[in-house]
């Protein structure tokens, strides 16, 4: 059925990720006279197996997926040559409907450092409560027990994860904490040993916890809400500087065979860009809107000159490395190869099928044992920036119950994941045109680029791989997914009998080691899937693009709500951020209208 187009709404979204259906959908139950339209790329993910059920989630990675686009970043010599690919959502519900659901909770503090009036951590908490469900533990002072995003222990436990928090509280040296996500606790192991992991799970249906199903599809009697999927934005329209207009096309991924017209659908009230850290300012800069020397060598007329468009993009660094498990382990391997029954899944919301194989974690920072143990190209970024900030993790370490990889031969497999949460490099996306005309992305990750970024990887290596070989499950590595270690190697890759002792010593790296180590991160070093920060909620004068009250500098009826806008990177997973910037775009623009949003 063809949508009524040309047409005419109150809002329009330019994109239809996380945050978009969180503004979308608050602002359609505040005022469901108000008339709003949703433009996205990508397909609808209504009740889709490969978005509500969370085992899922790693097929929307993987090519030819379709639910994400790959990016593909400019080859870096830091990453020896390679080109970097970062994926992104590309459906309706945006991230939150392919991403690992992994429940983390940055630092009060990191909103605070923002600096931006109206974004202070005291001004989000009640937002932070009023967005989610907590069903892992009842009356926590910083969690929400009313809200649409359910957070649950999954519908499986995995005993690996026990296996992991219990090597780390007694090898490792650190604590226990049952809530590791209260905005400030960090350098202890949680959530697994007596209510489970924190995931963005159902606890009682067992789906995924979209912001797509419990912010719009909920809403399906409101006529007055619409969303168009298979829609590419391509600009903005404008009359003088106000946004009056989105110009679309059929996208040629979601709609391969469509006529590609480009069609305009009016707005009369507000604009919002909300296609993320990749699409929002590649729109903005199709509009008109940034830098001018980039604007010019693609043949665009300026509009307005914002230089810091497309600049600051920031994301975390994450390894994922391989271990043989015990034969008896419980693990999502079977799943992931097609082996599963959906039997209990539906009657009960419970089975691995309601699992994401990741309910263990410990948001690190290191002791001084192992800060002396580190490369001193580490220091002088601890001491500036993390020495008096005991709130601020270095990197995440995780335990998953399975390979995450579809080539290695069938059996019992588990991962350490480690991802680094404050790199100090920075990249760049923008638009280009590319030798035969057409429109591309320069984009520029910046991975690796600072010469602190890659210590606390090699460490994490290191430590991860301690950890591991003390866990029950533990039956060697995968040699093909570690480092190239010189032959003789004490560190040397095998498979084992079983774990080394709880009190055996570490294995002890050479020079050589040591290099092989930084290699091999070089070599697989990859995006957490966390981009942010390339249209940023800053001043004017230091590259921002909008304003605390999200309108873009210099124009009017224009704002942007998604990860992009994020000034300074935060120390955790980006969903809840996402989430919460929903919230607050929601009550900006309902404010802005005069409407009640209590």
């Amino acid at each position: 059925m063809s949508h009524p187009i040309p047409s005419e709404f109150d809002i329009v979204f330019a994109g239809g990720g996380t945050t978009a259906c969180v503004v979308a959908g608050r602002l359609a139950a505040y005022d469901p006279s108000l008339r709003i339209l949703i433009l996205e790329a990508g397909q609808h993910t209504l009740n889709k197996p490969i978005h509500v059920q969370p085992s899922q989630y790693p097929f929307n990675q993987l090519p030819p997926s379709t639910t994400v686009t790959f990016n593909i970043g400019n080859p870096s010599p830091r990453l020896n040559g390679r080109v970097p690919i970062v994926p992104c959502g590309r459906c309706v519900g945006g991230g939150s409907c392919v991403n690992f659901m992994v429940y983390t909770r940055p630092p009060a503090s990191d909103y605070d450092d923002w600096g931006v009036n109206g974004w202070e951590s005291e001004s989000l908490i009640p937002l932070m409560k009023k967005l989610e469900t907590y069903e892992v533990q009842p009356d926590l002072p910083t969690h929400g027990y009313n809200g649409p995003i359910k957070v649950s222990s999954g519908g499986h436990k995995l005993g690996i994860s026990d296996e992991f928090i219990q090597v780390g509280t007694t090898y490792h040296k650190r604590q226990y904490a049952d809530d590791t996500n209260d905005l400030e606790t960090c350098n202890t192991y949680g959530n697994c040993l007596s209510h489970g992991g924190s995931e963005y799970i159902d606890g009682t249906t067992g789906r995924r916890s979209d912001a797509a199903h419990h912010y719009i599809y909920n809403q399906a009697h409101n006529s007055n809400l619409q969303v168009w999927d298979g829609k590419r934005v391509k600009r903005i329209i404008f009359e003088d500087k106000r946004a009056v207009g989105v110009e679309f096309t059929s996208d040629p991924v979601s709609c391969p065979d469509a006529d590609r017209p480009s069609s305009i659908v009016k707005a009369s009230k507000l604009i919002v860009v909300s296609a993320g850290a990749f699409g929002s300012p590649t729109i903005l800069e199709r509009s008109g809107i940034g830098g001018e020397a980039i604007l010019k060598r693609c043949g665009i007329e300026q509009l307005v000159n914002l230089p810091g468009v497309g600049e600051n993009y920031q994301d975390h660094n994450l390894v994922i490395v391989p271990y043989l498990a015990a034969d008896d382990a419980v693990t999502m391997d079977a799943l992931w190869r097609g082996e599963k029954s959906l039997a209990q899944w539906n009657s009960s919301g419970k089975s691995l099928i309601a699992q994401n194989g990741l309910d263990s974690k410990i948001k690190w920072r290191p002791d001084d044992e192992e800060l002396k143990a580190m490369n001193p190209a580490f220091q002088p970024r601890w001491k500036e920036f993390f020495q008096d900030r005991p709130d601020k993790v270095v990197a995440i370490f995780t335990a998953f119950s399975g390979p995450l990889s579809s080539i290695l031969p069938p059996r019992n497999y588990m991962s350490a994941g480690y991802y680094t949460l404050y790199p100090v490099s920075i990249g760049s996306v923008h638009v280009k045109v590319t030798e035969d005309g057409k429109e591309g992305m320069d984009f520029t990750t910046g991975f690796l680029d600072d010469p602190s970024d890659i210590v606390p990887l090699d460490f994490g290596y290191k430590k991860t791989r301690e950890i591991f070989r003390r866990m029950a499950s533990y039956r060697g590595e995968v040699a093909a997914g570690h480092p190239d270690f010189p032959e003789g190697s004490a560190a040397a890759c095998r498979e084992a009998s079983g774990p080394v002792d709880l009190n055996a010593p570490d294995i002890v790296y050479t020079a050589e080691d040591d290099e092989a180590i930084s290699q091999f991160h070089r070599d697989i070093v990859q995006t957490s899937w966390h981009s942010l920060g390339t249209c940023a909620m800053k001043l004017e004068a230091d590259q921002g693009v909008v304003d605390a009250r999200l309108n873009v500098y210099g124009l009017s009826n224009l704002k942007v709500a998604d990860m992009s806008i994020v000034p300074l990177n935060v120390g955790a997973n980006t969903y809840s951020t996402a989430l919460l910037i929903g919230e607050r775009a929601a009550m900006i623009i309902a404010e802005d209208l005069g409407i009640n949003c209590i």
